[in-house]
């Protein structure tokens, strides 16, 4: 692989793989194209997106968050019981929801920047455990149905043919591509991706950029246990098991790189669409749950074995350079 091969699947390679596989889909299925069946899609999906979104920013370092389903899980049952067992108000439920999500992941990252744990999977598979074992504590491992409207109207409801949850996506897309590309702190995660060490040489606070990527990440985790809530009207202690992968597989799929360094929030919407098609696409096919994820898991070795070999070709073309 040359590099203007490896730089041009770097910058479009996702996007040609989706419009390829909505292609396929289209001339092999009845009901692909369909405007119910595309909006189905994105409403799938659109949780999965604000769950990658968060785990692009740890990946960006170079680290990864194994704890992004069970944050989901324990924030989604935290708000149900926060509404329907407490009762108070759904707007104020939400915001303690969002607080607490931020706060878990700020401590995923004081774990690892105070107690200096050697990489975040340790800090992370903790919390993983911590956080589903508090959501089946606070729900006594029974679902918390019956949410108010205005938590249900994040999940289900639409703005003219839109989904609200589609609409929310957008709007924290836009939020995470300025701050990404158009602020110091988003320099500064890119750079800690690139060498964390000539990142403090060059005077970036590592820790606390470290701390306030993974507080951040939580934060959007806790969106989406909330549109999840929202759409399914419960919060149940289970919510979310495996939901890491599909987050982790659609920022890998969508460029992002788990070296560090690489990686974009467009990219990451691409490559939760294409999971989102593939599955709508072998749902249409009635191809069976346990073949769905053997090719899912398939598709993300593809997609990181690309990844190596760019990068290989990189390093030759560097080398010959000096």
């Amino acid at each position: 692989m040359d590099t203007r091969t490896s730089e041009f699947l770097r910058r479009f390679g996702s996007l040609i793989g989706l419009m390829l596989l909505c292609a396929l889909l289209a001339v092999s299925t009845d009901n692909f194209m369909s405007s119910k069946n595309l909006i189905n899609v994105l409403r799938q999906s659109s949780i999965t997106a604000l769950l990658a979104l968060g785990v692009l920013l740890p990946i960006l370092t170079g680290g990864a968050d194994l704890s992004v389903g069970s944050i989901q899980g324990f924030t989604m049952c935290f708000m149900a019981y926060m509404v329907v067992t407490v009762q108070v108000n759904s707007i104020v439920g939400i915001i303690l929801t969002l607080i607490l999500g931020l706060a878990i992941g700020m401590v995923n990252g004081l774990l690892l920047t105070k107690l200096k744990l050697p990489h975040p999977f340790i800090s992370t598979l903790g919390m993983l455990n911590i956080a589903r074992g508090l959501a089946l504590i606070i729900t006594d491992g029974m679902p918390i149905s019956g949410l108010p409207y205005e938590v249900r109207w994040l999940g289900y409801a639409n703005i003219g043919p839109i989904p609200v949850s589609v609409i929310l996506v957008g709007v924290v897309c836009v939020a995470m591509y300025i701050m990404l590309n158009h602020t110091p702190f988003g320099r500064h995660i890119y750079a800690i991706g690139g060498s964390a060490e000539a990142a403090r040489l060059s005077g970036v606070n590592v820790n606390r950029v470290m701390n306030w990527v993974f507080a951040i990440a939580g934060f959007l985790y806790a969106l989406g246990g909330i549109v999840l809530a929202g759409r399914v009207n419960s919060g149940y202690p289970l919510a979310g098991q495996g939901a890491e992968l599909d987050a982790i597989a659609g920022a890998v799929i969508g460029g992002a790189s788990l070296f560090g360094g690489e990686g974009t929030v467009m990219g990451t919407i691409i490559g939760v669409l294409i999971m989102g098609v593939l599955r709508n696409g072998l749902n249409l096919r009635n191809v069976s749950a346990n073949w769905q994820m053997a090719i899912i898991g398939l598709v993300v070795i593809l997609a990181v074995w690309v990844d190596v070999l760019r990068r290989t070709a990189e390093y030759k073309a560097a080398s010959k350079k000096v």
